[in-house]
């Protein structure tokens, strides 16, 4: 697969590039990050090669990342408009003021045109919601959000960090009252972290969303920079945030990646982005870079097919623990086909339920 290997996303005819361009560290207002120049060569080399999906937020270095980004592209419109171009609204830039962040209409209306301005753009292209807003009304969001669609200030409207049943109201209701509907879902997804396969992924596949996962690499641990021998002298950047998650469990998996890309002459992380951009309703992943050799890095997953026996291995070493009502219904499904075999599984009997004829009541 190339970068220019174009897939569509979700129930919708968007083209991205298999792996999307985050631009969280774009810029080093956070006391970590890529500077200007950096950022630029990245996102420039990115383009090259055929990517055309680019991440951002409105809060991501205080904005600054979203300026970067407009100075990049946004002020060229040849290249502007050849460009899939995503952010979102919901963090706050304003503190004390209480309609600074949020979903609620004002805040929309008010994020995106500050967007649009950063940007130095007329239009975006996927405009996400980064957090669910208990606060307000799910109508209200999904109308705001049509509303700024048939303005033409928005192409396209996704969800991020929001609970499966939530998503599948607001889709529910978009589709009941022919607003704009959501075309994708972008959560955390990696070997590190599976638990979203318990409801979000399958909500993804049933109502058309696309998934764009974030920290493929779970914040580098999976990068190959974290090992068992260096666990004591190595320390990342974004503190113990990143480093409180080492573990035996996690140490497995980082050995398993190692041996891996050794027998595929390919990094730890090529090996772990290629595992995430392989599961069912993945259609781009989303791959930080603060310097150029890590988006060479990260790209070379690209060519990195697992075959069946590697994607096993790390599969078992990193089953998720699923809450209720997924490992029940795991079997439950098998009850109601009495022993017969549906899409090559064999079921079993309900425990309880009689077995002969003669004892049917």
């Amino acid at each position: 697969m190339a970068l220019n290997d174009y897939v569509t996303i979700g129930h919708s005819g968007l083209r991205v590039s298999p792996f999307c361009l985050g631009a969280m560290t774009f810029g080093e207002d956070w006391g970590w990050g890529s500077s200007v120049a950096e950022s630029e060569a990245v996102i420039s080399t990115f383009l090259e090669r055929g990517g055309n999906f680019i991440d951002t937020a409105n809060v991501y270095t205080r904005g600054h990342s979203e300026k970067i980004i407009g100075d990049c592209i946004g002020r060229d419109r040849s290249k502007r408009d050849r460009v899939v171009l995503a952010t979102k609204f919901f963090g706050s830039l304003y503190p004390g003021d209480p309609n600074g962040g949020g979903a609620n209409r004002k805040t929309i209306v008010a994020s995106c045109e500050q967007s649009l301005r950063r940007l130095q753009t007329d239009y975006i292209d996927l405009y996400w919601m980064h957090c669910w807003d208990r606060f307000t009304p799910i109508e209200e969001t999904m109308r705001a959000l049509d509303d700024l669609v048939a303005a033409g200030k928005v192409r396209y409207i996704g969800f991020s960090d929001t609970p499966a049943w939530k998503v599948a109201q607001a889709q529910t209701i978009a589709r009941f009252r022919g607003w704009a509907p959501l075309v994708a879902l972008q959560i955390e997804y990696s070997l590190l972290e599976r638990t979203v396969e318990g409801e979000l992924i399958p909500m993804a596949l049933e109502m058309g969303l696309g998934v764009t996962p974030w920290s493929p690499l779970k914040g580098g641990l999976l990068s190959g920079k974290y090992t068992r021998d260096n666990a004591a002298t190595v320390k990342a950047d974004r503190g113990e945030r990143v480093t409180q998650n080492l573990g035996d469990k996690v140490y497995a998996i980082i050995d398993a990646l190692i041996a891996l890309g050794r027998d595929l002459d390919a990094s730890p992380a090529s090996v772990a982005l290629a595992w995430v951009q392989a599961r069912p309703g993945v259609a781009s992943t989303i791959i930080g870079a603060r310097h150029l050799d890590q988006l060479d890095q990260n790209l070379a997953a690209l060519d990195l097919r697992l075959s069946a026996d590697q994607i096993a291995r790390l599969d078992t070493l990193s089953k998720p623990t699923l809450g209720f009502p997924m490992p029940f219904l795991n079997v439950a499904s098998m009850f109601s086909q009495g022993g017969t075999t549906v899409n090559g599984e064999k079921s079993t009997l309900w425990p309880l339920a009689p077995t002969k004829d003669s004892e049917r009541y």
